[in-house]
């Protein structure tokens, strides 16, 4: 929860068409301005650009853009210097100081209202729109984010193609030109994936300019708003904000007053500086919880990796099909190679008390694991039902006796409309046998089908 050590705030009317902000120590510098009615930015460290000349706004369906015909009704400065101490981290406490310019437009025709909050750190940008109350602007659906990131030229970059059902792949570096014509060799096989173009990348992006400089495109206080991919202009170096849909192809569902999260722009000539950056926690939302005493990071092993080699399964028989509570596991013929048995879990539960682990997750405990995959299958598990060689009650005592906790796994398969109708028995189950702690997975297409993950 934040605590306030020093803050100070200075607002200033500005009503002239550009305007110009520098982050506390002045090594940042953002310029923005209206441009034929269109909202754009620049931003430069040290002088040097790391955003050129971008535009701002957005594409609404069945109604005039919000992309131009905008005329700057107010302008405010502000200043913020607090400390404030994370729940958990690396640091224990950590400073948020940035300067802040909020522009408040009016487009002309329609009188329809656009905040732009911009604040600038000493690492960084961080921006949102905001949308206020205002009488013709109340329910709004979003068809594209049209915010750019205009960038110097053929940066080297480090990127996973832009999908909306993963971001399980592996990193390639290339220049930006390159980036289409080596889309097909980096879009490797995955339970559940959706590319959307050859131009299409994922945030968080890392980019490196001739001259040194590492830049960091990525967002904070994602919450109820599409999460945001980048198209990439191969010509002129521009990414574009691409907002993941639904499954009727929209892109968000508004209603003012709300904000959109912010979009971030870290940037250092030391690499390291960009992981070191508390831009993003600054930009989060400070916790709700009152009560945080429950909040306790562990170590953890598991029984899990070995089953992603091939050494063991998380399958109990090899059976074509399963119907939970009609398949009998007792008159199946075992594998031979479940990793999930009691004996097994034992070993891992004597390992975590010898080497300091607090926890011993376990994967393919229960009942189902023989025909899940790719199958879109609604009913799929009952978190409840292990299998025949896991004893939950053995498990739990022993675990006791070695002053270890169990970690549940819940794989829902992807369909949280199966998990929800379980979720009330299963967190019960838990706290009966002493597990405090779930992972939960979501592999394979969404149920509901058709929307993305």
């Amino acid at each position: 929860m934040k605590k306030l050590k020093l803050f100070f705030f200075l607002f200033l009317p500005l009503l002239c068409l550009a305007q110009q902000l520098k982050s506390p120590d002045e090594s940042f510098v953002l310029n923005f301005e209206l441009q034929n009615g269109v909202p754009t930015y620049t931003l430069a460290l040290d002088g040097a650009l790391v955003v050129t000349n971008s535009s701002l706004g957005f594409a609404l369906k069945d109604m005039e853009d919000l992309t131009g015909d905008f005329t700057i009704k107010d302008e405010q400065q502000a200043t913020l210097d607090e400390t404030w101490s994370p729940v958990w981290g690396e640091s224990s406490t950590i400073r948020n100081h940035y300067n802040e310019l909020l522009v408040s437009l009016e487009q002309t025709t329609s009188k329809r209202l656009l905040n732009i909050r911009f604040r600038l750190f000493n690492d960084g940008l961080g921006f949102r729109y905001e949308f206020p109350e205002q009488p013709d602007l109340t329910y709004f659906v979003i068809e594209e984010e049209h915010t750019q990131f205009g960038m110097t030229g053929d940066h080297k970059t480090f990127w996973i193609p832009g999908d909306y059902d993963t971001q399980e792949y592996d990193y390639t570096t290339s220049k930006l030109s390159e980036i289409p014509g080596l889309m097909e060799k980096a879009i490797t096989p995955n339970a559940s994936q959706t590319p959307f173009g050859a131009n299409g990348v994922q945030t968080a992006l890392l980019l490196k300019t001739d001259n040194g400089i590492y830049i960091n495109i990525h967002e904070a206080a994602l919450l109820e708003y599409s999460c945001m991919h980048l198209e990439v202009n191969t010509e002129d170096f521009v990414l574009t904000s691409h907002l993941t849909p639904d499954a009727v192809g929209n892109k968000g569902y508004m209603q003012a007053p709300r904000n959109t999260p912010r979009r971030t722009v870290i940037a250092s000539k030391n690499a390291g500086d960009i992981l070191l950056s508390n831009i993003t926690l600054n930009l989060n939302e400070p916790t709700s919880y009152e009560d945080t005493s429950w909040i306790k990071p562990v170590k953890y092993i598991g029984v899990w990796w070995e089953m992603i080699t091939g050494k063991s399964s998380w399958a109990y028989a090899d059976i074509p099909s399963v119907r939970l509570g009609e398949t009998d596991f007792n008159a199946t013929t075992p594998t031979g190679r479940h990793a999930a048995n009691t004996a097994h879990v034992k070993k891992h539960i004597d390992f975590a008390a010898k080497h300091g682990f607090a926890q011993v997750l376990v994967e393919g405990w229960n009942q189902g694991w023989e025909d899940w995959f790719g199958k879109s299958k609604d009913f799929v598990f009952d978190f409840l039902t292990p299998y025949p060689d896991f004893d939950v009650t053995e498990l739990r005592e022993y675990a006791k006796s070695k002053n270890v906790q169990l970690m549940m796994h819940h794989e829902t398969s992807g369909s949280v409309r199966n998990y929800e109708r379980f979720m009330d028995k299963a967190y019960a189950f838990m706290a009966a046998n002493n597990y405090n702690s779930v992972k939960s997975g979501y592999v394979g297409d969404f149920i509901p089908r058709g929307e993305y993950h």
